[in-house]
């Protein structure tokens, strides 16, 4: 018995890049989906919050509530780091283009957007001190010079490291966000 869902789900995970006619354009959406570096990492943060908040209950039935209190705070912010981190990435809406980081956010409105690009350098590896031959889109600000341009998205981060196509098309949309929204 052949079931709809297996057999047809390559035809459906095409269109779900795909904004749909009636998304509120002020909602921040993210035009990608997270990779399965962040998405894996954040999965094994949150295994490793849930043994700790075991244990804080462990602490608390056996030991004094003050421990288990400190326990339960690790616990607490293991998994506000796991979540900070599945959130990070480029958000765009038809106020501005927002980059969200671990600890600092950054939002630009759409008229001091000048231009984003792709562009060939040299990025960092997964966010380490390495820098490896890639490909990187940029952000030209009206009042920033041209050395100091941001780098939104690489295609060796944690979202697109060995997902060329996954980059592209994400490279793609934000420019096309760019284009749309700095005309108006």
């Amino acid at each position: 018995m052949p079931l709809p869902f297996l057999t047809a789900d390559r035809a459906f995970e095409a269109a779900e890049d795909v904004a749909l006619p009636f998304d509120d354009r002020d909602r921040w959406r993210r035009p990608y989906r997270p990779g399965p570096w962040r998405v894996g990492v954040a999965a094994i943060s949150l295994l490793l919050a849930s043994y700790v908040l075991f244990a804080a209950v462990i602490i608390a039935l056996t030991g004094s509530l003050s421990e288990a209190a400190v326990v339960f705070g690790v616990a607490v912010l293991v998994i506000a780091g796991a979540l900070r981190l599945l959130r990070m990435g480029v958000w765009v809406s038809a106020r501005g283009l927002r980059r969200v980081g671990f600890l600092l956010t950054r939002t630009v409105p759409w008229g001091q957007v000048v231009a984003v690009r792709t562009v060939q350098q040299p990025v960092r590896w997964l966010g380490l001190p390495r820098t490896v031959q890639g490909q990187a889109l940029t952000l030209v600000q009206r009042d920033r010079g041209a050395a100091d341009l941001p780098v939104l998205l690489t295609t060796h981060n944690a979202d697109f490291l060995a997902r060329h196509g996954a980059f592209d098309r994400a490279a793609d949309s934000v420019e096309a966000w760019a284009d749309e929204y700095r005309r108006s």
